[in-house]
């Protein structure tokens, strides 16, 4: 592989706003892809994709390089050197790259190698925390398939076409497919491909959602006619599968503090062909408990760590704090108590996160139908998702039943 210097640059400014000013990796990376327009798909997914790399493998890379933050731009163009090397791509011979130590880089790679919390980069904190909740074996397995590229999935809208007509479309731009053992919407890119830009995407015929992300809406048990709630609707991906699964029939009221998220799942309502979703902001308490006992059925999709998505959000790691932790776990709780409430006598509720914590997971669920606010419900099924048990998003979900 050749090395591009515009291309190079453009990676070293991206990691400095991520490093350095704890902007977001992806809408860092979705600015810089704007500021050539003569870069092709092959430009922008080396860009894309080396810097989604470098910020992965952050903690190992500065400990080979011998680097600490704020990474001066030398320094990330020796993080940089670092990525290279260890893909064996040959440096050019640019100022900024001189008296790079290929050997020593080799021999410190396999150094570190032997160490988990260098060899998945990981923060101590992260890394202790996680054997406690998950156990040494399991942990071990689950972060080295979370630092794991994300594969591409696609959910058919129901409500536009079926899987194989949505496959055959894709086929026709040039897209290839494959389904998935256990999830009757799904479709896998054999590549990564901007899907984003293609007519059927345009026409509302899918959505990029992951695999695992695509069971909670099944989990529900949703029919059509009935009058769901989504609480923390945020974009709204769940609300749009809520409503194909529906058929338009019934009533989804899509709830969130953040109007803005409320006004990108009504544009994606538009083109999904979603008619059936009512979307409200929570402003203040009197939204919610207008809502309360209203409900057949209530999706509580809580704000979470995110530890199960680090495949696709790798600066998540860097970010998290132990702080944030113990808020998002009061946070969860308030919502659980407060947002069940919500549902009728015998009607259901899916508590889910994108988290692989059991803390955040089976543990609020139980200490829930310990409290008052869950004295009237039971856990009727629960499922555990783990990134290095389905090759997907790490998720949890439970199902629980109100009864009179």
């Amino acid at each position: 592989m050749r090395l591009h210097r515009n291309l190079v640059f453009a990676v070293i400014d991206t990691l400095k706003a991520v490093f350095n000013e704890n902007k977001y990796a992806d809408k860092e990376i979705a600015k810089a892809l704007k500021r050539d327009k003569r870069w092709g798909s092959r430009d922008r997914s080396f860009i894309a994709e080396t810097t989604y790399d470098i910020v992965r493998w952050k903690r190992l890379y500065a400990e080979i390089a011998e680097v600490k933050e704020p990474f001066s731009r030398p320094n990330l163009f020796r993080l940089f050197a670092v990525w290279a090397t260890l893909r064996g791509i040959e440096l050019p011979d640019w100022k900024q790259l001189e008296d790079t130590p290929t050997r020593r880089i080799k021999g410190r790679f396999d150094e570190l190698s032997q160490t988990r919390k260098f060899r998945e980069s990981i923060p101590d904190w992260l890394d202790e925390l996680a054997v406690k909740e998950l156990g040494e074996e399991k942990w071990t397995k689950e972060i080295a398939a979370l630092n794991l590229q994300a594969p591409v999935v696609l959910r058919t809208n129901t409500l536009k076409n079926n899987k194989k007509e949505l496959r055959d479309s894709l086929f026709k731009e040039n897209i290839e497919t494959h389904t998935i053992k256990g999830y009757k919407d799904a479709l896998e890119l054999n590549e990564r491909a901007n899907v984003f830009s293609t007519e059927i995407f345009k026409k509302g015929a899918f959505e990029v959602q992951d695999a695992s992300s695509q069971l909670v809406a099944d989990f529900l048990e949703v029919e059509p006619g009935m009058r769901v709630v989504d609480t923390c609707a945020g974009a709204g991906g769940k609300s749009l599968h809520l409503a194909a699964l529906m058929e338009n029939k019934g009533q989804i009221i899509a709830l969130d503090i953040y109007e803005n998220k409320l006004k990108e799942l009504k544009r994606r309502a538009r083109r999904a062909g979603a008619h059936n979703i009512d979307t409200r902001t929570i402003e203040n308490t009197k939204v919610v408990k207008k809502l309360y006992d209203t409900a057949d059925r209530v999706l509580i999709d809580a704000p979470c760590s995110g530890l199960g998505v680090l495949s696709r959000n790798p600066d998540a790691k860097w970010k998290l704090q132990p702080e944030f932790l113990e808020k998002i776990r009061k946070t969860q709780a308030e919502i659980l108590d407060r947002y069940s409430k919500i549902l009728k006598d015998d009607g259901k509720m899916v508590y889910a996160t994108c988290s692989i914590l059991p803390s955040e997971n089976q543990k609020q669920v139980e200490a829930f139908l310990q409290r008052e606010a869950g004295k009237d419900f039971r856990l009727l099924n629960q499922k555990i998702v783990l990134a290095h048990e389905s090759g997907y998003d790490g998720f949890y979900m439970a199902l629980l039943e109100k009864s009179k």
